[in-house]
């Protein structure tokens, strides 16, 4: 009786270093997802960053009612204080009233970001 009532008094120390582990593995995930978690929603503002800067480029070349030229033009922006640089490529098309119009998007270490291409009709 004695030997029963002492085994209900606490737990082992194996039962601790088992909860402890199981405790110390989902804290070590918990850790792991939310880093993911962060790196994905910087990934996902440097691209938004990178669409405005190409989406201006595109609207830009729009308003000024300018059938363009083909070739290939860079440009630079600046979004939230982050610096981009970009390439808008104009290619011809089997109608020659169109033309084919990419903008591409890198980062600062001149790792591509972004294309967006779009077709531009004569005005």
């Amino acid at each position: 009786m004695t030997r029963l009532a002492r085994r209900e008094a606490g737990f082992t120390l194996i039962e601790v270093l088992v909860a402890l582990t199981i405790v110390a593995l989902c804290l070590a995930a918990g850790l792991r997802a939310a880093g993911a978690m962060t790196s994905n929603a910087d990934r996902l503002a440097t691209n938004s960053l990178a669409q405005w800067c190409a989406e201006n480029e595109l609207t830009e070349m729009r308003l000024t009612k300018l059938f363009p030229g083909v070739g290939e033009s860079s440009f630079s922006c600046t979004q939230l204080g982050r610096n981009f640089s970009g390439r808008m490529t104009v290619q011809g098309t089997p109608n020659p009233n169109f033309r084919r119009v990419e903008a591409q998007v890198f980062d600062e270490d001149q790792r591509p970001l972004l294309t967006i291409a779009t077709i531009v009709g004569r005005y």
